[in-house]
């Protein structure tokens, strides 16, 4: 093989049919980084290095962001701006979020036939766009208030699957015919559908925020919150509330405001084919069910209950409850094959993957201290300041960052703060609740300030429905500038009132750090 030969191989296997430019841009990134490290500032390093993630992030249709994210992390490790003993602690810290996505999106794959069957009614039933966005949004907030956000999103990607499934193999046929030869009727309206699932996909991941925020399990940074606060499922839900019920209020608004007004991607309709080919499909499967899958459905049915009731009551860790949902499901559904097995793993080892290079990125984050500075800053302003700087300071590296990583950081210097006597037991409350409602709501930004969006960005689905990093984040302004408005009002208004008069009522036993 002459030296040509073997470069041109060397250019078309480096991330196989990833556009030049692409491939040449990551090239860069490898060769400034340790110039910049060495020669100018592992400070500047350290945020430029946040800065290309987010870049791959941002190009996962082009190339998934494993690869290239893995290559920056390496490099990171090898030119000393972290260590594997860093990496592996933030990796061991988050091995119920890895466990979780090993497991529970698994287990919710075998439970596919019953979700499909009920969303499917609850979409041929409900013919208004404007309620059915609705519905969706208030589900994905009801199901995030108690159960994990990826759990949630899982089932609506699953569902969200089914659906065009059905109708892609109905306009290509048994034999998969490539796109391209169908009809242009078929294609205009296979996008317009595409469209449809893009707006209730966003709708249910923006319920997740405005769910998960509430309560202490909605999302993991608010159990570390809690914790550290030492409030139970109650107060935390109370102390919030002055905060998370007006964006509740302000989100399901909006979600009716962008359906109606048709703006970013949303309004548009389920089409009349469509729906037609989904109603076909469900006539012919309930007709065509056997006793067994009746069967099987009513166990998934009961299944899907001990899953609810498991989750709300953390009877144990979520990952471990999906691998009881793995087992269940699976012996009493028949499903004993090795490789029937496996392929529940598929779509949700990829990210879990991801996710573990991202937790490269968050040591890297940790041990140049890119956020101190900032932290110094916010704790020098006066007590009405630090509650609108905490807020905004952790919605903007939320939205950038690990929102787990900023709330976990940013509580425990407020909680250090506070054993130093440089803030009070109130004031240290106060930021409590800036930190959660600040880390939870401006994050929905872009798709890496929330794991339920980058779950979606990077599941085989966004493919599929052309739903990319800059459409998220087009899709997901209008509710990013409403929730972030009126969180940012209530938390620098009427935070403090509302705590005030949550002090007067005698029935409320405060907890004590």
């Amino acid at each position: 093989m002459t030296d040509m030969s073997l470069g041109r191989a060397l250019r078309n296997n480096f991330l196989g049919p990833c556009p030049g430019w692409y491939k040449l841009t990551l090239l860069g990134f490898l060769i400034l980084n340790p110039l910049v490290f060495f020669w100018v500032s592992p400070f500047l390093a350290g945020w430029l290095l946040v800065a290309e993630f987010i870049f791959t992030l941002g190009m996962a249709l082009k190339c998934y962001p494993l690869q290239p994210g893995g290559l920056l992390a390496l490099q990171a490790v090898f030119i000393g701006m972290t260590s594997p003993d860093q990496i592996w602690h933030e990796v061991s810290r988050n091995i119920p979020v890895i466990t979780l996505l090993m497991f529970m999106v698994a287990g919710i794959y075998f439970m596919k036939p019953l979700l499909l069957f009920v969303f499917t009614r609850l979409l041929l039933r409900i013919r208004s766009k404007v309620v059915l966005s609705l519905a969706f949004c208030l589900a994905a907030a009801f199901l995030s208030a108690f159960l994990d956000a990826l759990t949630v999103i899982a089932v609506v990607i699953g569902v969200a699957t089914g659906f065009y499934d059905i109708y892609h193999r109905y306009i290509t046929g048994l034999d998969q015919q490539a796109e391209s030869n169908i009809n242009a009727e078929h294609a205009q309206t296979l996008e317009q559908f595409r469209a449809f699932l893009r707006s209730l996909l966003m709708h249910a991941g923006v319920g997740t925020a405005l769910g998960g925020v509430m309560t202490m399990v909605g999302e993991p940074q608010n159990l570390i919150i809690a914790k550290t606060a030492g409030w139970d499922f109650a107060s935390f839900f109370l102390r919030m509330a002055a905060v998370t019920i007006p964006v509740f209020l302000c989100g399901i608004a909006t979600c009716i405001l962008v359906e109606r007004v048709k703006i970013c991607g949303y309004g548009v309709t389920l089409p009349d084919t469509v729906r037609q080919v989904l109603e076909d499909y469900e006539r012919k499967t309930s007709a065509e069910r056997a006793p067994q899958e009746r069967t099987m459905l009513w166990i998934q049915g009961i299944i899907g209950i001990w899953l609810i009731a498991a989750l709300a009551f953390h009877l144990a860790e979520v990952g471990l409850i999906g691998l009881s949902v793995i087992i269940l499901v699976t012996s009493f559904c028949g499903i004993t094959e090795e490789h029937a097995i496996g392929k529940a793993f598929q779509d949700a080892m990829p990210f879990t993957a991801l996710l573990t290079v991202f937790f490269a990125i968050v040591a890297v984050i940790i041990d140049q201290q890119l956020f101190t500075p900032l932290i110094q800053f916010v704790l020098q302003g006066s007590a009405q300041q630090q509650l609108t700087l905490f807020y905004l300071f952790n919605g903007l590296l939320s939205s950038i960052s690990d929102n787990v990583f900023v709330g976990s950081i940013y509580i425990n210097e407020a909680h250090q703060a506070f054993e130093q006597g440089r803030i009070s037991l109130e004031q240290f409350e106060l930021l409590a609740v800036a930190i959660n409602t600040g880390t939870n709501l401006p994050s929905v930004a872009t798709p890496n300030g929330q794991a339920a969006f980058l779950f979606l960005l990077t599941s085989a689905l966004a493919p599929l429905i052309r739903l990319s990093y800059g459409r998220m984040v087009i899709m997901a302004l209008p509710y990013t500038i409403v929730m972030t408005l009126v969180g940012w009002l209530c938390v620098a208004f009427s935070l403090v009132p509302a705590t005030e008069l949550l002090t007067e009522w005698q029935w409320i036993t405060l907890p004590k750090l």
